[in-house]
């Protein structure tokens, strides 16, 4: 059954811990694909796919319920018989709005980067003002 995989691999592929993975299927983002005789949670490729994009979403402040309507929108857009007309259109739109969000908050991050690197840089050159043995 090489096609699935127990949860402790998944945790391991996706650098997400155990409980953070079941507080994910707790909340109904991800669904083990199968359970094994032993009642172990098994999962496919999709379901790590659809774990990355929530571990990549989380640090940009994305709610559950965001997660779980980009999940719906692009899992409808990949689905085997795709959504057509007006409802394929309306999909992409969801998909693009997300995509734009998130270009904001990343340009958010990286002000903050910028501004915390600045206050490294002014942190060091008071340090070296001071020289090495100051501060006894």
């Amino acid at each position: 059954m090489s096609e699935h995989m127990q949860i402790g691999e998944v945790a391991s592929r996706t650098e997400l811990s155990l409980r953070t993975i079941r507080h994910y299927e707790d909340t109904g983002l991800v669904i083990p694909s199968a359970r094994s005789q032993g009642g172990f949670r098994l999962y496919t490729e999709a379901d790590v796919a659809r774990l990355m994009v929530i571990r990549r979403m989380k640090p940009l402040g994305f709610t559950l319920d965001q997660m779980r309507d980009l999940l719906d929108a692009t899992g409808r857009l990949d689905a085997a018989d795709p959504a057509e007309g007006a409802e394929h259109q309306e999909l992409v739109s969801r998909v693009r709005e997300y995509e734009q969000a998130a270009v904001r908050k990343i340009d958010e991050l990286r002000v903050q980067l910028a501004r915390a690197e600045d206050f490294v840089s002014t942190l060091r050159t008071r340090l070296d003002q001071d020289g090495p043995t100051s501060g006894s």
